[in-house]
């Protein structure tokens, strides 16, 4: 017989992610899909003791565990519907990496860009992130290749990398507003063009030209863009507050 306490406990947030994100749509759909993607790590208390993370340098990739905090509240159920598959053909819910889960915990493989102290705060950098602003890190562990790439391995439907590389134009307005930016953030463009290069429309969107104009917001703008057959034109680039 099995207490309640044999079937629940409860997790720290160690950290929580600060993501160029502000929303799920346009999330890459795997890490490191789009290496521009960066964002940092914030330490709370009583984790925010700089030798949790002695020696982490030596490693170039790192796992971390997180809490799906967007959808945590909505439920799970014991089968799914993939992106991968259209979002009509149903698996279960172990076989794909679908946020409504029992447990609703994530897991990315993420780029370690450093750590650095400002102002007494703990701040652990990392590139090629899937994951939305204000995501609850729960641990972090280092990646390690001769055990966590596997050789030979098969992923079933999730077997390629989504996107193709169709060329990405910025209109006049889109180009002024990249050099407008250009000194906060100098990646905008290169960041624009990888995500867009995924096309993060939903699986059942994915035709060549759909004559719908789409938007995405990263850092505090909103990227509308919209997809031609042979190329993909970002439209404008405005402030969110706009």
């Amino acid at each position: 017989m099995t207490s309640p306490s044999d079937n629940e406990f409860t997790t720290a947030v160690i950290a929580t992610l600060r993501s160029p994100f502000k929303q799920k749509f346009a999330i890459p759909r795997q890490p490191n899909l789009v290496r521009e993607a960066r964002g940092q790590l914030l330490f709370h208390s009583p984790y925010n003791d700089p030798n949790t993370l002695r020696g982490i340098e030596q490693f170039t990739h790192l796992w971390l565990l997180f809490r799906f905090h967007a959808t945590a509240d909505q439920g799970w159920s014991p089968t799914v519907q993939p992106p991968r598959l259209g979002g009509k053909e149903r698996v279960g819910v172990y076989a794909c990496r679908s946020p409504f889960r029992p447990n609703p915990i994530g897991l990315s493989v993420v780029e370690n860009l450093g750590v650095e102290s400002i102002a007494g705060e703990l701040i652990l950098h990392v590139g090629g992130i899937d994951l939305l602003d204000q995501t609850p890190i729960i641990d972090i562990k280092p990646y390690v290749p001769y055990a966590d790439a596997v050789s030979g391995a098969e992923a079933g439907f999730a077997q390629d990398a989504p996107g193709a590389p169709n060329r990405v134009l910025y209109s006049e307005q889109a180009t002024q507003a990249l050099a407008e930016n250009v000194d906060r953030l100098p990646d905008l463009s290169a960041f624009i063009t990888s995500l867009l290069q995924q096309d993060p429309r939903p699986a059942w969107r994915a035709k060549p030209t759909d004559n719908k104009q789409y938007g995405m917001a990263l850092y505090d703008l909103n990227i509308k863009w919209r997809i031609e057959p042979d190329y993909i034109e970002v439209v404008s680039i405005k402030s969110l507050s706009e």
